[in-house]
């Protein structure tokens, strides 16, 4: 159960968003530019960066509706998803995307673990120092992300169909447009 009264229509960072929707639009403006803006990696691998912090962080409703919008960008390919989640290193992915995942661990579990090593790893699998960045911020972004949800104890979902259909258009249409629905019908959430 919630330790704040959220509207049990939006579960998750969903329905926190619509209890303080100032925060909304700030929040979903740097996850879309940071998953789905221009960038040399695929939205799906940043997507799966976003996934493998959260399952890591074990926020359900992070990593379940994450994985679904890299399953989305990936074809459908649930089977990736899961495996990164479990065992990145044998997941069917690019060396270089292992590599930034690596750095992705070590930002999840504390930022002063990742080496100088760890980077050059990442370079020498391609990694550009954009891509670097960008894989760095994802992870600290997420840990936030993961640390609201749960800190709040908010409604999560356990029915995999759910975060499939949810993933679907979050793909499709993007966070900023998505959030819409209930950043506009909840405007009012803020003088409680």
């Amino acid at each position: 159960m919630p330790h704040i009264p959220l509207d049990p229509e939006f579960p998750g960072i969903r329905g926190l968003m619509a209890f303080r929707p100032e925060t909304a639009l700030p929040l979903n403006a740097l996850v879309e530019v940071l998953l789905q803006g221009p960038s040399t990696l695929t939205p799906g691998e940043r997507e799966l960066i976003a996934t493998f912090v959260s399952s890591r962080n074990c926020t359900q409703f992070c990593h379940n509706i994450h994985g679904a919008i890299a399953a989305a960008h990936l074809g459908g390919n649930e089977d990736v998803v899961r495996q990164v989640k479990v065992d990145f290193m044998q997941a069917e992915i690019s060396p270089k995307l292992k590599a930034l995942l690596k750095i992705a661990g070590k930002v999840q579990q504390d930022g002063k673990l990742v080496t100088p090593d760890d980077i050059e790893a990442a370079r020498d699998e391609g990694a550009t120092d954009l891509e670097i960045h960008d894989t760095v911020l994802i992870a600290a972004a997420f840990c936030m992300y993961n640390r609201y949800v749960d800190g709040l104890d908010t409604n999560q979902p356990a029915d995999p169909a759910f975060y499939r259909e949810r993933g679907k258009r979050v793909a499709r249409e993007g966070y900023v447009s998505v959030s819409k629905e209930y950043v506009s019908s909840h405007s009012s959430a803020a003088t409680r």
